[in-house]
């Protein structure tokens, strides 16, 4: 079995909180640094270390505008398929990214948060990003959370397995599952649905990100490049999630008579 980067705790989000003005939970789909890099004729690595400047941004215009979680794709359970220098060029940056901001982090109140399978990752990754979290379990201002070696089909069937094994012991009986069971069995258990989710590169998909958890997630896509992401284009795509209406599948009362 893989075992989930981080546990579980803390209270469970058991479905949509009805229409906000202000997003809650804000997810990035952080994706283009590689044709950033190979449209300017430079190294692929370039635009992976392009792209970490971009979170850094993101990550304090986050703070700056009040969003309480921000989840970031980092790396997917398929990027395995990627070149291994690629890999390892990835793994390096992160360990930068965290070496050179936990401190910061640490002291601006960011509870960190890891998701994702254990399975394969280089063990000092690892002990980094437990160092990471433990680091910062304390901390209540806000949360970022780096789903890294994830992806959201193992993330349901890995809860769908943790509670199965659960109904094996007796603990649980089938008939107690329910929606709110499987949301708080996932790697998000903890955390509040995300309210939008943001793809940047121009791409329309989700690939393999939140599928679960993104049900009645306003969904924005933007063309521009992760490495050229940056405050303005949050803003804008909080303004388009401001100007929707969310029903969670309910009829707008305005809209009938």
């Amino acid at each position: 079995m893989t075992n989930p980067l981080a546990s579980n705790a803390g209270s469970v989000a058991t479905g949509p909180r009805g229409a906000s003005s202000d997003p809650r939970h804000v997810a990035i789909i952080m994706d283009g640094n590689g044709r950033w890099a190979t449209a300017r004729g430079l190294p692929r690595q370039v635009g992976h270390e392009r792209g970490v400047e971009a979170l850094r941004r993101t990550v304090e215009a986050a703070a700056e505008l009040g969003i309480e979680v921000l989840s970031v794709f980092s790396f997917s359970t398929e990027n395995w398929r990627r070149p291994a220098s690629e890999i390892e060029s990835l793994f390096a940056l992160l360990r930068a990214y965290v070496r050179r901001d936990l401190k910061r982090l640490v002291e601006d109140g960011v509870r960190i948060r890891v998701i994702g399978c254990r399975q394969d990752v280089p063990p000092d990754v690892l002990s980094l990003l437990d160092e990471a979290v433990e680091k910062t379990a304390e901390n209540t201002v806000r949360t970022l959370v780096i789903a890294f070696n994830y992806g959201g089909r193992r993330d349901v069937t890995e809860a769908a397995r943790g509670l199965a094994a659960r109904v094996a012991s007796g603990v649980l009986h089938p008939d107690e599952i329910d929606e709110a069971t499987m949301a708080g069995a996932l790697w998000t258990g903890d955390l509040p649905d995300p309210d939008l989710i943001i793809r940047t590169s121009g791409e329309f998909r989700l690939s393999n990100f939140f599928l679960w958890q993104a049900a009645y997630s306003e969904l924005v896509f933007v063309d521009t490049q992760w490495p050229d992401f940056d405050r303005a284009q949050l803003e804008s795509a909080l303004e388009a999630y401001k100007s929707r209406k969310r029903r969670f599948g309910a009829v707008d009362a305005r809209r009938t008579g």
